[in-house]
């Protein structure tokens, strides 16, 4: 089954994912001409203004049942992709300065994408203070961290400095933007269409929680599942 959306994402839980046939998102990104040329603000303006914005409410896991306030909005140019989170919720974390620290223990946001070649996927994990992991994968745990000069082309900017931060309380808002090269995929330009997740995780937050955009049928926390993948047409 496909399933297009066209405002919000549904919110799912695991009982409405026991169904016999699996049902595929599809959504369309936005092009934008060279939007990566753009200055920050720029980006961030022409994304809330020209961009429709879906939700990240999948809660898969009926023991973490925590679902902070999520979305995101995604545009393409003809050589890279843009990905901008919104979130809300009640702890701020951000203590990994570094890629070799476990950024999904903070308050992070996710992007997957199946390798267009079909040799596995990608993963663009970042916290809330920019801290970025990235590399290409074939299972959760073979993994080949992109190299410094490739997380140098990888372009982001969000509301908060990169200082450590560990605030509680209710309605704490935060935005995060990734503008990535299709040649980071292995791509010339920009494809027809990805195979792609999003996600909103805090392992370490006082409630853990693992929130998707496309619905994950597994019996545990586990995002590396390119199966359960929806649709990005390039529009």
């Amino acid at each position: 089954m496909l399933l297009i959306i066209s405002q919000q994402a549904c919110f799912y839980t695991i009982t409405k994912m026991k169904t016999s046939e699996q049902t595929t998102l599809r959504i369309e990104a936005r092009f934008i001409r060279k939007i990566e040329q753009f200055r920050d603000n720029e980006i961030r303006l022409v994304m809330c203004d020209r961009v429709q914005s879906h939700a990240v409410a999948c809660v898969n896991w009926t023991e973490y049942p925590y679902a902070p306030e999520v979305t995101f909005r995604i545009a393409h140019s003809d050589d890279a992709i843009a990905v901008m989170f919104e979130v809300e919720e009640e702890h701020l974390r951000g203590v990994a300065t570094s890629a070799e620290q476990k950024v999904w223990e903070d308050s992070c946001v996710e992007f997957f994408v199946e390798s267009p070649s079909h040799d596995g996927y990608f993963n663009f994990e970042i916290n809330c203070i920019g801290t970025l992991y990235a590399a290409h994968r074939t299972s959760r745990t073979e993994a080949h961290p992109f190299t410094p000069e490739q997380m140098a082309q990888i372009r982001r900017f969000g509301s908060l400095s990169s200082a450590p931060i560990n605030s509680r309380g209710a309605g704490q808002k935060w935005w995060m933007v990734e503008v990535i090269p299709f040649s980071l995929l292995g791509l010339k330009s920009a494809p027809a269409m990805l195979r792609c997740n999003f996600y909103k995780c805090g392992d370490k937050c006082d409630r853990p929680h693992f929130l998707s955009w496309a619905p994950i049928d597994m019996p545990e926390p586990n995002f590396h599942c390119p199966q359960f993948f929806g649709e990005v047409v390039m529009a």
